[in-house]
């Protein structure tokens, strides 16, 4: 260390209130005049520095040495201090979940002896698994709101950075208020949705304690409602809807935060939102605190998560001030009404976003996913209104709370823990559904019989009832085959695939096909084969008369527009004048026609045919001309000696498509494109449609490698050979066959559905 030394001086006339006033400067004991007087004398030393380096851990914030530019979201979330854990979270089980553990103890215990000795326990652990998953299912079906509290507290529920770097395609984290603070309870950013750009704001929880302790549990201070704020602004001049994720317990109430502004944080946020005008969404992914959750939560859709809970007051706060004791916040829970369900009755919340069995940490990629998907379909919605009519949309929204109208029936008390009651449905005796069935065929007898229209109603309730009866028998053989929990397991297996190379890694597709193949196989040891095999063929058959039934009903007001149409005037003289012309020219064909003629022939004909589309059109029918080329051959030009051979190839080409569509490989892609058209849904995405259409092209290239074999092109040739050397010989022999003549002649085709077409 540095040494100075120096000469005192003399120091006279000094008081004690000069000493005392000099010692507020840092010197002790020397006014500040005298010191000013005096001289030092330094004695020259050699002077020794001695510096002592602590050794700290190197920090990889914000960029880390070697950043992997291929991460997920994009080479900017090296910025984020959010990365994945090291370690995988405790499983945590709650105190209602707690008659499950037996169940997981004897599947745990019977693995492992199946493994220490090398015997087969797989029907015992399938067993014990289905018990599992139905005492879960009935567990989960049954909840009280304080156990939806329970499990929006749960400790490895997903937080609002798993959720946003799992449904984010870019996403970069945004920091500060721009007053000195960064509150890490609060989290911004940009980020991507299928090519959407939103700003993500939202309340963020840790994962362990030392993440809980740096994100205060979630409860932000006034720097950070103020850092949403700066980012609402941010969103609002560049246009980005918002998307806000609450789960907080409220928030902090210290006193340095009331010092800076609490309550006036919040209301500032408050009255900001109301007067944004871009598109905002709320969702509670967790618990929602007071004015702390409501400060973000001011939107145009506030959505929740099955298991979340949105309140006031805390169920403990509730029962410590109504019923002076903590130990009352399951009434309180109850009384306050705060879970999802509730609040979509109250119109607080506008919709609820499932999640799994077990709860949201249970699969978090699945609830997740269910989270996109209702952000996607939301801001559909919203960004189809223009700002007045989205300002003026929230507005309404909060004026309609708390509103009430008295003499107006309420909900009847629920009774807690009471399962709800499964319909059941009441089959028809084989006897009863015979007497029914011959009424109503002799029904459609005596209606064909007196030219009249079938019953259409007795046919449609009819054929209504056997399709519950027919799906009420088949229920009832699975049971009896022991196959429903399986059928159960694979159902909610299929609901959770959210990707397309889940569904086509063919482990899903193989399961389905065991299953079917079990079934169809074991379908006719079934009790009740009998009684469904009759009312199968019963539907089929009913169904075959309705379709009959339209088919004659709409040919009869086709038949009535085609009469309607040529009956008209103003064609009627056109078709005569038409006429005249003709027999005027004295040609016996209508090759032997001038051009001019033969032209306006062709032009009425197009003429009648518009009429005949408008007509048909206005039947809500959709009409479609189909050109096709086809050649004027004469009368005694005859190629029925070729019929079978043509109807033989027809029929082969025919077979060979059919073992193309009974190929378990066709089968499966159908089976994907019917599942991907389920999942898309009536407003399919642009990757929705991208899937479905590379599995039609699929198909479609599937077929054509089977009509386009060699030996089929072989055959084919060789028949077009003969065709054409017939038609020549006829040609040469006695000069029967008129010259051809090529043109495009239309005809019409009427779609009534997916397999039906009048030509």
């Amino acid at each position: 260390m540095t040494s100075i030394a120096y000469s005192p001086a003399a120091i006279t006339g000094t008081s004690a209130s000069d000493l005392l006033r000099s010692s507020s400067n840092g010197v002790s004991g020397i006014p500040l005049k005298t010191l000013g007087n005096s001289r030092f004398a330094v004695k020259k030393r050699d002077v020794t520095v001695v510096v002592k380096m602590r050794k700290v851990k190197k920090h990889e914030y914000p960029w880390p040495a070697d950043p992997d530019p291929n991460v997920k979201g994009g080479v900017l979330t090296h910025l984020s201090h959010f990365k994945p854990l090291k370690e995988k979270p405790k499983p945590v089980t709650l105190d209602f979940e707690k008659p499950l553990l037996d169940l997981e103890k004897k599947i745990v215990d019977v693995r492992r002896m199946a493994n220490e000795t090398g015997l087969d326990f797989s029907d015992q652990i399938i067993s014990l698994e289905n018990k599992y998953q139905q005492a879960l299912k009935e567990l989960y079906a049954r909840l009280i709101p304080i156990q939806r509290v329970n499990i929006a507290r749960h400790p490895n529920r997903p937080t609002f950075l798993d959720h946003v770097f799992s449904i984010t395609d870019k996403f970069v984290e945004l920091h500060g208020d721009r007053a000195g603070y960064d509150d890490p309870a609060i989290v911004t950013g940009i980020g991507t949705i299928d090519g959407r750009r939103y700003m993500f704001i939202g309340q963020q929880k840790g994962r362990n304690t030392k993440e809980n302790i740096q994100r205060n549990f979630g409860m932000p201070t006034p720097h950070g409602y103020r850092k949403a704020l700066r980012m609402m602004y941010y969103a609002d001049h560049h246009g980005f809807p918002i998307v806000t994720f609450i789960d907080t317990p409220g928030a902090y109430a210290d006193l340095k935060s009331e010092e800076l502004g609490q309550g006036e944080a919040i209301a500032h946020n408050l009255r900001t939102m109301f007067g944004l005008k871009v598109p905002i969404v709320s969702i509670v992914i967790g618990e929602g605190g007071s004015g702390g959750a409501l400060a973000i939560g001011c939107a145009n859709k506030l959505l929740m998560l099955e298991n979340a809970v949105f309140y006031v007051a805390s169920p403990e706060a509730c029962a410590a001030i109504l019923w002076k004791s903590a130990k009352a916040s399951p009434k309180a829970a109850e009384k306050l009404r705060i879970t999802a369900p509730e609040l979509c009755k109250l119109q607080i919340c506008d919709g609820i976003i499932p999640e799994p069995l077990g709860g949201a940490h249970s699969d978090p990629a699945w609830t997740s996913q269910q989270i996109k998907a209702a952000i996607n379909e939301t801001m559909d919605e919203l960004t189809a209104m223009d700002t007045e009519e989205l300002l003026k949309h929230r507005m309404l929204k909060f004026r309609k709370l708390g509103g009430f109208q008295e003499g107006v029936p309420v909900d009847p008390k629920k009774k807690v823990n009471m399962k709800k009651k499964e319909q059941t449905v009441r089959s028809t005796s084989k006897a009863e559904l015979e007497g029914e069935v011959e009424k109503l065929k002799q029904q459609i007898l005596k209606a064909k019989e007196s030219s009249n229209k079938p019953p259409e109603l007795a046919l449609k309730d009819m054929i209504e009832k056997l399709k519950k009866e027919v799906d009420h028998e088949y229920s009832e053989a699975i049971k009896a085959m022991g196959l429903k929990d399986r059928l159960e397991m694979l159902k909610e297996e299929v609901s959770k695939v959210n990707s397309w190379d889940q569904l086509m890694n063919h482990v899903i597709m193989d399961k389905i096909e065991k299953l079917r193949h079990e079934f169809n196989q074991s379908l006719s040891a079934a009790p009740n084969y009998t009684t469904l095999k009759y009312k199968l063929d019963m539907l089929k058959e009913f169904s075959k008369a309705k379709s009959l039934s339209e088919a004659a009903t709409l040919k009869q007001e086709v038949n009535k527009k085609f009469n309607e149409v040529l009956a008209r005037p103003e064609i009627n003289e056109k078709l005569e004048a038409l006429k005249c012309e003709v027999q005027n020219s004295g040609s016996s064909s209508f090759l032997d026609l001038d051009q001019g003629l033969k032209d306006k022939i062709l032009n009425m004909k197009k003429e009648i045919e518009l009429e005949m589309i408008n007509a048909l059109e206005s039947l809500g029918l959709d009409v479609e001309v189909v050109k096709s080329n086809a050649k004027v051959l004469s009368e005694q030009t005859s190629l029925s000696v070729f019929k079978n051979k043509v109807d033989n190839l027809n029929e082969e080409i025919n077979k060979r498509i059919e073992n193309v569509v009974n190929s378990s490989e066709l089968k499966n892609m159908i089976e994907s494109l019917k599942l991907e058209i389920a999942k898309a849904g009536k407003k399919p995405d642009i990757e929705s449609k991208s899937k479905i259409e590379a599995i039609q092209q699929q198909i479609k290239q599937r077929l054509s490698e089977a009509i386009s074999s060699s030996e089929l092109k072989g055959k084919h040739e060789e028949l077009k050979a003969e065709i054409s050397e017939a038609i020549e010989s006829s040609a040469g022999t006695d000069g029967s066959l008129q010259k051809e003549t090529k043109y495009e002649e239309p005809r019409l085709e009427i779609n009534l559905g997916a397999n039906r077409s009048f030509s």
